[in-house]
């Protein structure tokens, strides 16, 4: 790890366009794997259940690396303007070549105007990252904001079982409540922590006020879906119709 982390760092957008290459790579590898047969009959649930399979594998795989490097690393809490690893430094490329692959899927398959709130996290999340590996600075700021794969991991699977119409499922009902704790642990405390961080230290902290801009947007988009997140697990409008289908408007399910 040691020898590749000059490599790396001296070449972090070769590294990160490999990265996402891989991710596609995992994205045609898990195409192969059974798919409910409700899920092939649209072919919009069919893209959205393939996008949700790579993104699974990306929250799973980084989240639990970011925990790792702060259990490992404590000093990844105290010192997020200049520390990093080795570890941290390829985990922030790992999931930047993520975040690129996956705006490129988005773009590319047709779904852009459907899911330009994503495009416009991805856009935000990549640039800040970006800004982080070539300078070197905020590393270990971006892997604390990994700390909402965790949560990303019960979002991806309520996700693939609304697809798959399994809304009545004991696990969908177990899911939904490991979700909710997700996200407040892991999503709006990860995120306000930054954002308190930023505040705190905004006098000497290098683009300060972009960095702070960009997490108030980051923080009104987490509230936004938060609210929708619990309007539609915890308190469903009445006229929903059959499985949570708004007007038989299958976007418009998948999103609440």
């Amino acid at each position: 790890m040691e020898a590749l982390l000059p490599v790396l760092k001296s070449h972090p957008g070769p590294s990160i366009l490999v990265c996402s290459l891989i991710f596609r790579v995992a994205h045609r590898l898990l195409q192969r794997l059974p798919v409910p047969k409700v899920v092939k009959q649209d072919a919009f649930r069919s893209w959205k259940w393939k996008n949700l399979s790579v993104s699974m594998v990306h929250s799973l795989l980084t989240g639990i690396w970011a925990l790792t490097c702060v259990v490992v690393w404590p000093e990844t809490l105290s010192d997020i303007h200049s520390y990093h690893t080795p570890l941290s430094y390829l985990l922030v490329c790992v999931s930047t070549g993520y975040f690129v692959h996956d705006a490129g899927d988005i773009i590319l398959s047709g779904h852009a105007r459907g899911s330009w709130e994503f495009l416009l996290h991805h856009a935000l999340v990549i640039w800040c990252f970006l800004y982080a590996l070539y300078t070197q600075l905020y590393v270990a700021g971006a892997v604390i904001a990994l700390f909402v794969e965790i949560n990303s991991v019960t979002l991806h699977l309520r996700l693939m079982l609304k697809l798959a119409g399994a809304q009545s499922s004991s696990m969908y009902r177990i899911n939904k409540l490991a979700n909710l704790f997700t996200y407040v642990m892991f999503r709006l405390s990860t995120q306000f922590y930054l954002t308190w961080f930023i505040i705190h230290n905004y006098s000497w902290l290098d683009h300060g006020g972009y960095f702070l801009v960009s997490m108030m947007v980051m923080n009104i988009m987490i509230l936004i879906y938060f609210y929708r997140l619990l309007r539609a697990d915890f308190f469903p409008r009445r006229y929903a119709g059959q499985n949570g289908m708004h007007n038989n408007n299958t976007k418009k399910f998948i999103s609440d």
